[in-house]
């Protein structure tokens, strides 16, 4: 393998990329624009959550009840009538969620007695109605406290949440975010240019050289890594300046574990281009293997630990679900690098896969 012949590949690559500002705008642009759209669009943290309230006792308790409720700025009040008109507001859909108080509500609440209220929540939506019911935890721990406030528990539980101790959902989503929008990137980024080539003619021309396989494909993503790493940066400080994800990590070490990354999607983009030929099916191809697998299958919204075994052993052959991991412990939990080691191996391994598979395939174009 000669390193000269991979940098002229790359040089002609870069030349390739210049003359085509549809490309340059795609690599640079598009992950800012995707993170700060989505960044802003993804919230698991629901707020003003449409709450109907029938209050049977109309009392200072029953207000009081009502209070917690909409004091944690997590419910929407509006009262209704009877508990047949809550029932219709769920059924209607303008409340996600009913408080029915019962006519005995003040005269049930003594100490060390039980007072019970019911709440409907609209299970049609399941994410929202999870929701819904670990916000109740806090609100009933709340009302206790300042109802019954003298009266100590006999065991006290104190919960704190490491890491992310707002449960802020940005901090969740955004290093997860920028993972899923650098892997559909690089894959369209490579499997639509190397596919133009072989649409004009102008890769059989290439291939007719001396130039060894390995080293086309070695040549063809140094420029596109170069313009990944770029992109990657941008989205790191758009995470910092606008979403203020906190980076508690190594830094070089984020970086590098991009570089394999990036350089995976790349080698795979360039694989559907080789196996496709065509710019229309490679974008397809792109988009079935980067985006979806990525989005779904890779933690980014459903813990692959939770999935079916098949599912969650399949998932071990996505980057993204290892980088994933990588950028969520470096970013969150500030890992060292022997932390993060597995996933880093895991990641190296898909990588030379890739690669491996790339520069078979090309091999068998050369030399049928």
């Amino acid at each position: 393998m000669k390193f000269r012949s991979i940098v002229a590949i790359a040089k002609k690559e870069v030349f390739h990329v210049v003359r085509d500002p549809f490309t340059v705008a795609l690599a640079l642009g598009m992950p800012v624009v995707m993170v700060l759209f989505f960044g802003f669009a993804i919230e698991f943290n629901m707020e003003r959550i449409g709450l109907a309230v029938f209050d049977g006792n109309k009392t200072q308790n029953s207000w009081d009840l009502q209070k917690a409720f909409t004091s944690s700025g997590y419910f929407h009040s509006s009262p209704v009538m009877s508990p047949a008109l809550a029932i219709q507001a769920l059924d209607e859909g303008r409340s996600h969620a009913a408080l029915v108080i019962p006519p005995t509500y003040s005269q049930d609440i003594k100490p060390f007695s039980q007072s019970s209220v019911q709440i409907l929540i609209d299970g049609s939506d399941n994410s929202s109605a999870a929701s819904i019911v670990g916000y109740l935890g806090g609100i009933q721990k709340k009302l206790i406290e300042n109802e019954f406030g003298r009266f100590r528990e006999p065991v006290q539980v104190q919960t704190r949440f490491l890491f992310n101790p707002e449960l802020n959902s940005r901090w969740f989503v955004v290093p997860g975010l920028a993972a899923a929008i650098i892997a559909i990137l690089s894959i369209l980024l490579t499997a639509l240019t190397v596919a133009r080539e072989w649409e004009n003619g102008s890769m059989e021309l290439l291939l007719s050289t001396p130039v060894r396989p390995v080293e086309i494909i070695l040549g063809k993503l140094m420029p596109y890594s170069v313009m990944g790493i770029i992109a990657v940066f941008f989205v790191f400080i758009m995470s910092q300046l606008v979403f203020s994800v906190p980076f508690r990590g190594n830094f070089l070490v984020y970086l590098a574990a991009c570089l394999i990354f990036l350089s995976t999607y790349l080698a795979q983009g360039l694989l559907i281009s080789v196996v496709t030929r065509k710019q229309q099916l490679s974008m397809q191809f792109a988009m079935l293997s980067g985006l979806l697998p990525t989005i779904l299958l890779s933690g980014f919204i459903f813990p692959v630990e939770h999935m079916p075994n098949f599912f969650y052993y399949f998932t071990m052959l996505l980057p993204a679900r290892w980088f994933i991991k990588i950028s969520r412990e470096l970013f969150l939990q500030g890992a060292s690098f022997l932390d993060i080691l597995p996933s880093f191996l895991a990641l190296c391994a898909l990588f030379v896969l890739m690669i491996f598979l790339a520069t078979k395939k090309f091999k068998k174009d050369v030399e049928p």
